[in-house]
């Protein structure tokens, strides 16, 4: 083995390749860390897909910066691997690739009317009212009345934020543009939809608690939609996550009360999607009604019910993308791989190439599972180290070369310190209005304040 240290890049700030740097820089062998992000910040997901009245779940980015503030993992941000630099230029500089580019895309519902009007994917609206730069300053929030598709914490957020007031939103980092579209927005009911049961629901009891604490907002569920077969009993019994959420459901169901809020959030379950209705845009969307089969899992009864909607959202899952240079599954949504050793289509293993995260496995588990997920990943480079498989070329000099390239080619990539002082900007807008922060979302002023260019104040 060569005796300098071991020359990795990292592609996606986010927290599988956080994650995945930290656990390699604290292995056996020396190493030498450059972890890459196409956007001018870190943190991937968690600053970008998480909805900002969490700031609970937000605590993550603390962990996370605590590990790139200690100086060892070098961020290179804004930069896109495969137009600013390719994977066959990164290989010639670099003993071993982590790709960690996660899922950034909505999974695809193949059903009829799906690309009407007033159709749209909960990661594209999840990725504006979080601030995405690369994604359009406004939103149409013209429904009164909308569907949501799916039930998990994503198809939450977007039925949280749909129904919110916006006032109760101003404590968090929401940018002026998507406060603007917020308070244009006209709705009064948002349904959303599950195929099986309240004990295959995905929510987190968590987020279905604080559901049913928003101002101004009710929460309906109907007794029509519990059912519990021998394997909802089972899921029941087996988890403790589950019986919380179906303990809530159950309280919501058994209330008296009736609903008095101005806005309303419907929970609906044991339906399935099967076509959205409309000519030129969404007119309304037809459910099947299903029932519970035994195992937990569901068939269709041929019963339709039709709801007037004017906007639907799928929250059914997220999808990865493909990164140029390397196989990609379109059917999964991954790399390929084996443990986390990227695979050609032959089955061999690409000497050097690993991945971790979503674009690993597919966009499943919480940040636990990414850390485990990363540790597989890790142990496996390390063994391939050890064991002489990666090539240690002499002229790789701990990325130096790479940043040259970058200057050359006019990329203007960001740093740490650069992140610092876009976070120190952000947090002094916040501090003009009385809250923590303030997003800046537009690309070209995050990365001009990150590298103290000048920049013409344009915040989104």
């Amino acid at each position: 083995m060569s005796d300098r240290p071991l020359s990795v890049a990292v592609i996606g700030a986010g927290p599988a390749g956080i994650y995945a740097a930290d656990i390699l820089s604290k292995s056996e062998i020396e190493t030498s860390i450059d972890l890459y992000e196409r956007l001018p910040a870190p943190f991937g997901l968690v600053r970008y897909g998480v909805a900002p009245d969490h700031p609970r779940i937000k605590q993550i980015i603390v962990a996370l910066y605590k590990i790139l503030q200690r100086g060892d993992i070098r961020l290179i941000g804004n930069v896109t691997v495969g137009r600013d630099i390719t994977i066959d230029e990164m290989r010639a500089h670099y003993d071993a690739i982590i790709v960690a580019t996660g899922s950034d895309r909505d999974a695809p519902l193949d059903i009829p009317g799906i690309d009407l009007e007033g159709s749209y994917g909960a990661a594209d609206f999840v990725s504006w009212y979080d601030g995405h730069p690369d994604y359009p300053r406004e939103w149409p929030l013209e429904a009164k009345e909308v569907a949501v598709l799916g039930v998990g914490n994503v198809a939450l957020d977007v039925a949280r934020i749909l129904a919110k007031h916006p006032d109760d939103l101003m404590v968090t980092e929401i940018p002026e543009n998507v406060e603007k579209g917020l308070r244009a927005n006209p709705i009064t009911d948002v349904h959303v939809f599950g195929r099986r049961g309240p004990a295959q629901v995905k929510f987190t009891p968590l987020e279905l608690r604080e559901l049913g604490k928003v101002p101004d907002v009710d929460v309906i569920v109907y007794e029509e939609d519990f059912d519990f077969d021998e394997g909802s009993q089972e899921a029941i019994n087996s988890s403790n996550q589950t019986k919380q959420v179906v303990n809530t459901l159950t309280d919501w169901v058994m209330r008296d009360e009736e609903p008095t809020a101005s806005r309303r959030i419907h929970l609906h379950m044991l339906q399935a999607p099967v076509e959205i209705l409309g000519t030129d845009r969404v007119e309304g969307v037809r459910m099947e009604r299903t029932e519970l089969t035994g195992d937990g899992s569901v068939k269709g009864t041929g019963m339709f019910i039709d709801y007037p909607v004017q906007a639907v959202y799928r929250a059914v899952g997220y999808f990865s993308s493909p990164v140029e240079g390397l196989p990609f599954d379109d059917i999964h949504g991954v790399i390929p791989n084996i443990e986390g050793r990227v695979i050609q289509p032959g089955g061999d293993h690409i000497p050097g190439v690993y991945a971790t995260g979503w674009v690993k496995r597919g966009p499943v588990g919480l940040i636990g599972s990414t850390k485990s997920d990363a540790r597989e990943t890790i142990t496996h480079l390390v063994e391939d180290a050890e064991a002489g498989k990666l090539d240690r070329l002499a002229d790789r000099t701990d990325g130096e070369p790479v940043t040259a390239l970058l200057d050359d080619r006019g990329v203007k990539y960001t740093t740490w310190q650069g992140w610092e002082i876009l976070e120190e900007f952000e947090k002094a807008l916040g501090e003009a209005q009385g809250r923590e922060r303030v997003k800046v979302v537009e690309r070209a002023t995050m990365t001009a304040i990150s590298r103290g260019e000048e920049h013409d104040g344009k915040l989104y």
